[in-house]
């Protein structure tokens, strides 16, 4: 017998059931404990004695799905985006394959080949751009105010704003001050 590899769920099903066949625990409390039926528990043990912990996998393990496009689809639908519509985000593409070529490709499955090809970015991969604006070059001449809103004296009394003035050329603090609200 070679090696079987499980899941979490699938080993603490071999230890329930190896516990209900040495008798140490029911079928209906085995069965509570996996979130199964009674009759379903039954079917596993006898499984797992035919087939032993081999049989606990789940048969459709290591197999492409009965959905998945044809390879031949991926590649052609990828050459024509690397031709045609390089700066193509998944939804106009795929709108693009399906209007000019006549490839039907839903836009989330584009958008899943497009990223593993790296001609997509997910969200969170972009740059962000952000210009970074040159501090100001004297003391003074530009200051920026920013407030605060919390319970700066303990729970008993109310909240207050603490209004900081900060010199942009220096970020000097200039001034602190508690306030009743920001907008004062």
């Amino acid at each position: 017998m070679g090696w079987v590899l499980m899941n979490e769920r699938e080993l603490h099903r071999v230890g329930v059931l190896t516990e209900i066949i040495e008798a140490r625990r029911s079928v209906a409390s085995g069965a509570a404990l996996l979130g199964l039926t009674a009759r379903h528990t039954r079917r596993l043990v006898e499984r797992y004695r035919r087939s032993g912990a081999a049989g606990l996998v789940h048969g459709h393990r290591n197999r492409p799905s009965n959905r998945r496009r044809p390879a031949s689809l991926r590649q052609q639908a990828l050459a024509l985006l690397r031709e045609h519509y390089p700066g193509y985000g998944p939804t106009l593409a795929s709108e693009a394959l399906l209007e000019r070529h006549g490839l039907r490709v839903p836009r989330e499955t584009l958008r899943g080949w497009m990223r593993e090809d790296g001609l997509w970015l997910t969200r969170a991969q972009r740059r962000r751009f952000h210009q970074s604006r040159p501090r100001r070059e004297h003391f003074g001449e530009l200051v920026q105010v920013d407030g605060s809103e919390h319970r700066w004296f303990g729970p008993e009394h109310p909240a207050c704003t603490l209004l900081v003035f900060v010199d942009d050329a220096t970020s000097r603090l200039m001034q602190l001050r508690f306030v009743p609200s920001e907008s004062t």
